[in-house]
């Protein structure tokens, strides 16, 4: 029965080993203020770890990432750069189509500021003064239909020419909706000037 007290209360050698690190490292900090770090402890300290102790700082990076990436997009777009396209304006042709546009002097696009003069019109309280600005319109509009068809004919006679009877997209629709368009809010930006046609 004693023998058995003894071996209870006598410590084994692996609680000797686990009291003599402790008392080591106890040493270690008192002289030096605290343990010095081993090489994993520094590794780990280093790495950025995979989920942020911080959501709401996380967050704010990740707006602020996604607002800059959609910025430059959007200049990108602007400024008629092939990858920030979209699948409508991308390729050769469409962009020979834009240069063309955009050095050409369109009917349509001042059909927008024609509507508001015959807005204004209207305020007149006179049946004659109405009736004339709204029959202009009219026939501003048929004229500015007859130039973009015209616009569609020559965009397509000039790209036949120059990329292949075979090879020709179908850019009509896409010549005559940019032709209509107010000249400052064409997208993608024009980057011809009037008069400097493409080759």
């Amino acid at each position: 029965m004693a023998a058995r007290d003894n071996a209870n209360t006598t410590p084994s050698a692996a609680e000797q080993a686990t009291a003599e690190a402790v008392a080591t490292a106890d040493a270690i900090a008192a002289g030096k203020g605290r343990a010095t770090p081993t090489r994993k402890e520094r590794e780990a300290a280093r790495k950025r770890p995979l989920v942020p102790n911080d959501r709401k700082q996380a967050a704010k990076e990740h707006r602020e990432k996604m607002n800059a990436a959609r910025e430059r997009a959007r200049i990108g777009m602007a400024n008629g750069e092939e990858k920030y396209l979209p699948q409508r304006d991308r390729g050769p042709q469409k962009k020979w189509v834009r240069d063309y546009v955009d050095a050409r002097i369109n009917i349509g696009e001042f059909l927008i500021p024609v509507m508001f003069v015959v807005i204004i019109l209207t305020f007149i309280p006179s049946v004659e003064a109405q009736t004339i600005s709204i029959l202009a319109l009219w026939a501003f509009f048929l004229v500015a239909v007859l130039d973009s068809t015209l616009l569609g004919f020559i965009v397509r006679r000039k790209l036949t020419k120059k990329f292949g009877a075979d090879k020709v997209e179908k850019v009509r629709w896409y010549a005559a909706m940019r032709s209509l368009q107010l000249r400052v809010l064409r997208l993608p930006k024009p980057q011809v000037k009037r008069g400097q046609f493409p080759d």
